[in-house]
């Protein structure tokens, strides 16, 4: 069995290779070639909690599982708000195969995901992108809609205006040749030019309310995923084309979705499909240039699956990981 840990992830996985690796798997799992079960969640009395997230990959011979931490409050000392690890197991024998760190494939796939939704989504000249959030998903975003979309503009906002400034510092040495990179007051400002929206924050209430939204805008909705929790007003919502990663998800986990829905702000119907629908070419994606697109976001355990699996193999190949015996 191999051990595989954060910076090798990090060397094996690329954001482009995780982007066509999510199409995949998404696809097979609208096409029924995946199985997945909802995430399992304990909570825990400190503010966190332990999620359980198990699936099959019927293509790749592989069934496993993420087990991972989520702690939103550790952005305040320092640690990593999302911890964990993905177990890889042969599905002919059930003999284990690799332990793979699970943060960095979080963050790498959780936008791969959402360059996948925007590329069928966003109008193809979208320029202009939104980051309302500063944290590791903002800078994995930020990679993995350059890597899609011809972005020239860049705004940003976090309700802590340091980090603000700390991202915008820190993305303007990166990428400052070929992006202009704002810090802005008010998630109002960060989004009132925006052709792509990313909203990739800890919080439970709305953080965008449907009057900032500007006609023709793509929306990633990633940082809620607990039935009580959302990110978006439910005039957003009700006014959006909705994509979802997967519908029996949405139904149980999505507060973007549930609490509109709850309100009689919108039906049952409101959700168009699936993203890998979509990209079986069994739904329309974006139709006009004036439609408000939106993707939900919850994470899947077919993604975290299909990435550690192509970890695994690249180990393998080039003698990476830690050999161990179980």
């Amino acid at each position: 069995m191999l051990v595989i840990d954060r910076d090798e992830v990090s060397e094996l996985l690329c954001m482009e290779s995780c982007i066509s690796l999510m199409e995949i798997a998404l696809k097979d799992l609208s096409a029924g070639q995946a199985e997945q079960q909802l995430r399992s969640v304990v909570p825990v009395r400190e503010g966190g909690l332990m999620g359980l997230m198990p699936a099959y990959l019927v293509r790749e011979g592989i069934v496993g599982a993420k087990l991972i931490s989520v702690f939103p409050h550790n952005h305040n000392s320092g640690l990593p708000s999302h911890q964990g690890v993905i177990a890889l197991f042969d599905a002919t024998n059930g003999s284990m195969n690799a332990i793979v760190d699970a943060r960095s494939v979080t963050a790498i796939r959780t936008a791969a995901v959402s360059a996948a939704a925007t590329k069928l989504l966003a109008k193809r000249d979208s320029r202009s992108l939104s980051l309302i959030g500063t944290g590791e998903q903002a800078q994995s975003h930020l990679e993995a809609m350059l890597l899609v979309r011809p972005i020239q503009r860049v705004s940003v906002w976090s309700p802590n205006r340091e980090h603000a400034l700390h991202f915008q510092t820190k993305m303007n040495a990166k990428y400052g040749e070929r992006l202009t990179i704002s810090a802005c007051s008010s998630a109002e400002q960060a989004v009132a030019d925006a052709d792509i929206i990313c909203t990739i924050t800890s919080s439970t209430t709305p953080v965008l309310q449907n009057e900032w939204i500007p006609e023709g805008a793509h929306i990633n909705a990633v940082g809620a995923c607990r039935a009580r929790d959302r990110e978006l007003a439910t005039a957003i919502v009700k006014r959006a084309q909705l994509y979802v990663d997967r519908r029996e998800s949405a139904e149980n986990e999505a507060g973007d979705y549930l609490i509109p829905l709850s309100e009689g702000a919108i039906g049952s119907d409101h959700i168009v499909g699936e993203i890998g629908e979509a990209l079986l070419g069994q739904i329309q994606g974006r139709t006009s240039e004036e439609q408000l697109t939106l993707f939900k976001s919850l994470g899947l355990a077919v993604e975290d699956l299909a990435a550690a699996a192509f970890i695994y193999k690249q180990a393998s190949l080039l003698g990476k990981g830690k050999v161990i015996g179980i």
